[in-house]
């Protein structure tokens, strides 16, 4: 694993597609700082298709199409994709979604609130359609890394899917991720076949791990460290700095590559 500002020239000169996840990726303590929010624009005005690819909710995602300066937007860790066509809201669906897991999920939900104390629904679930996420980060009581771990444990026992972020465990049934709609994506939407030689992905935690792996123009931000010793497949590179300004400072560097070979 390089640091990001040895990321070679010759590779950002093909790039047209970043994507990126949310939560401590392009924020910083919940928040979207100023610095992250204005390298969105930059990218957006230097030509590229930018592309948030987030555990977040599709009432997120609805509001990230519409207001922020990105081409499309990957939710629910992989459930589905929202894109503006002349002006119009598109939605894909992931083909293995199933669309009819809530008792299931109920199930599932009541078993992480009665067995790991602390843990609690994320607010962020009214706005959810096709998944869970059981809160240990977001919000008090931080519960740490190993109950996510235990969380995650006891959600795969109902024959779940179950990812950690940085903040939840999200859960959901179908074998579906982020990895699999983003190819999708380009499938459908894009008509693109040259992924990884036009893409660069930045993550922050396991449940990128998918993402690391497949993209080999792949870059994490500094906070990745605690778990780089759990993932099977690492980030290509690493931004010096965490969070915001990691996401930040990288995607100068990026602009400032492709105006150098300009």
């Amino acid at each position: 694993m390089k640091l990001f500002k040895e990321f070679p020239k010759d590779k950002a000169r093909k790039l047209e597609y970043i994507l990126h996840d949310i939560d401590d990726t392009i924020t910083e303590n919940g928040k979207l700082l100023p610095n992250a929010f204005q390298a969105l624009w930059d990218l957006h005005r230097d030509g590229f298709k930018v592309i948030p690819v987030t555990g977040r909710p599709a009432g997120w995602c609805d509001l990230i199409i519409r207001q922020w300066p990105v081409d499309a937007v990957i939710g629910e860790n992989g459930a589905f994709c929202f894109y503006l066509r002349n002006g119009r809201l598109q939605k894909l669906v992931h083909s293995h979604v199933c669309e009819n897991a809530k008792e299931q999920l109920k199930q599932i939900q009541d078993a992480c609130l009665r067995e790991v104390q602390g843990c609690r629904v994320s607010k962020d679930q009214f706005s959810r359609m096709y998944d869970l996420a059981i809160d240990f980060n977001e919000e008090e009581p931080r519960l740490g890394f190993e109950t996510a771990y235990r969380i995650q444990s006891l959600c795969e026992s109902f024959g779940a899917e179950a990812k950690v972020s940085s903040i939840h465990v999200n859960v959901w049934f179908g074998k579906y991720d982020k990895l699999s709609m983003a190819q999708i994506m380009f499938e459908q939407i894009y008509e693109e076949k040259r992924i990884k030689e036009k893409s660069l992905f930045f993550g922050d935690s396991p449940n990128d791990e998918p993402m690391f792996g497949f993209f080999p123009n792949s870059c994490a931000v500094a906070n990745i460290k605690p778990f780089l010793d759990k993932l099977n497949h690492k980030p290509a590179y690493m931004a010096e700095k965490e969070s915001a300004c990691g996401f930040s400072e990288s995607a100068g560097r990026l602009l400032s590559l492709r105006r150098a070979s300009a």
